[in-house]
């Protein structure tokens, strides 16, 4: 089936002719049919839009010196502006939007021949770890339908995984590509703060939000990174510091490599089975010719209470704008005045969730507590980063687990909002030092804990900001010796 294919090789594919842009966007679309209803990975089916770019695609293609992402198939998270589709960000406030405009990302891939399957669904304006808080209800994991898919980024992920789409779009602030790709069983990238543009994409924390892509692999995540890269006029935060050619990192020996190990990211609270596949995947660096070295980041404990911290302050700002009356719905009964006006709006279009991030936001940075909260946090995250800065001067990457544990059933931890947070212990100290991550998957539960069903587990390959190719020089050298990521779920 021409779905299952990675990029590499439907793109390959095109060039050689032995199909089409138009026939592999109709292999998506049909897996889309037989399986989003019981997924629930897309929100929106753009089937029109997808068949006119694909026609497009092969026009261009048929002439020769087409650019490699030009005719593939893929969808976007539900965050990023695209002009004339609607863009929702799942929360129930602005269901009905249709942006003016496209994110600076997406005028990148149309600009490479993007042909666009869809909106991805995820957790209410990027808030959560499992995509339960979405107003379109959870997306269910591939591998197991009761269980989670990850988030926010739930849907891109299962969709890649289930060969719905070939290479799909998220973002990342505390660990929302790296988890859903390890509980979904597919390669996901957070960049270095700054590495892609965020304009365009609605804000969740403004100095923690990276956007990255999803793939089946190493190679093709490393395709969508080089289109999307870069410095963009229209995002300060982008620095001008030069894209360099991802594919010449690929297939490169890693002989001599020094992988740190960070002694605080195993044992209590870490699944036997997640450590042991990511230690296996040591081993396998080590018959590769890296060497292992243990280090330690001693501030990580302080992470997740750095980041929900600053991470509500940062969004109770952004999410200031809905109040129905520059962006949001309307109240659906009459206001007796302004604030009643505002009450009324929000307490109807934002979720529990969101909700509960704003107060705790709008808390620490209220008269009086900022500087015993925003401030202080803010302290923290430098001594953070100064954690991977001076491990990165001992090792070249650091590999760790991503999520703690393998996907989660839906329900189990939506009522404990603590034990959420605590699912991105793993992810979180790498957002707060802004240095790039990648979740490669790296084995599978045993199942005897899941009736049988064997869950996905994904290693986290961690470098130094701007070193994303290394980060897919040691990616594709662990996929050259397994088989891993070729594993697919049984729909």
């Amino acid at each position: 089936m021409l779905n299952t294919l990675t990029l590499t090789e439907a793109s390959q594919g095109l060039r050689d002719k032995k199909f089409s842009s138009v026939e592999l966007t109709k292999a998506c679309l049909d897996q889309i049919k037989k399986h989003n209803e019981a997924m629930n990975a897309f929100v929106l089916v753009t089937e029109d839009l997808a068949l006119k770019q694909a026609e497009a695609a092969d026009a261009v293609l048929a002439k020769g010196g087409a650019h490699v992402l030009a005719g593939i198939p893929m969808g976007l998270k539900d965050i990023f502006n695209t002009k004339g589709v609607r863009t929702t960000c799942c929360s129930k406030i602005i269901r009905d939007f249709v942006p003016p405009y496209n994110a600076t990302v997406v005028d990148k891939l149309s600009d490479a021949g993007m042909v666009l399957l869809g909106k991805l669904n995820m957790d209410e304006f990027a808030c959560g770890g499992s995509t339960e808080h979405s107003c379109f209800g959870v997306t269910k994991n591939p591998w197991d339908l009761e269980r989670v898919a990850g988030g926010s980024s739930g849907g891109s992920a299962a969709a890649v995984a289930a060969d719905m789409a070939y290479y799909t779009l998220g973002t990342d602030t505390g660990g929302s590509i790296r988890q859903p790709a390890s509980l979904s069983g597919c390669v996901g990238l957070k960049v270095t703060y700054g590495r892609v543009s965020r304009s365009g994409v609605t804000a969740m924390a403004s100095s923690w939000d990276t956007i990255g892509p999803f793939g089946k692999t190493v190679q093709d995540t490393a395709t969508v990174l080089q289109a999307i890269a870069g410095h963009d006029g229209r995002d300060a935060t982008t620095p001008m510091v030069d894209v360099p050619d991802y594919s010449k990192s690929l297939g490169q020996s890693v002989q001599g490599l020094k992988i740190g190990v960070p002694k605080e990211y195993f044992g209590e609270g870490t699944d036997p089975e997640v450590e042991k596949a990511v230690r296996d995947a040591l081993k396998e660096y080590e018959k590769m010719g890296a060497t292992i070295h243990e280090v330690s980041l001693p501030y990580t404990k302080y992470a997740i209470a750095v980041y929900y911290v600053a991470m509500p302050a940062e969004l109770s700002a952004n999410l200031a704008r809905f109040d129905g009356i520059r962006f949001g719905s309307k109240p659906s009964t009459e206001a007796d005045s302004l604030l009643d006006y505002y009450l009324k709006v929000r307490s109807e279009g934002f979720g529990d969730e969101i909700k509960r991030r704003i107060m705790i936001g709008t808390y620490v940075l209220s008269a009086g507590y900022y500087d015993a909260y925003y401030r202080k946090a803010q302290k923290v995250r430098t001594l953070i980063i100064q954690d991977f800065e001076n491990a990165f001067k001992n090792v070249d990457v650091m590999i760790t687990p991503v999520s703690p544990f393998p996907a989660f059933k839906i329900g189990e931890k939506k009522d404990d909002p603590l034990a959420m947070y605590l699912a991105d212990a793993l992810t979180i100290p790498v957002s707060c030092a802004g240095v790039p991550a990648m979740s490669v998957p790296c084995g599978f539960s045993s199942g005897t804990a899941t009736g049988g069903k064997k869950l996905p587990i994904g290693m986290q390959i961690i470098g130094p900001q701007f070193s994303e190719d290394l980060l897919f020089k040691v990616g594709s050298a662990y996929e050259q010796v397994t088989e891993w990521h070729k594993m697919k779920p049984t729909l």
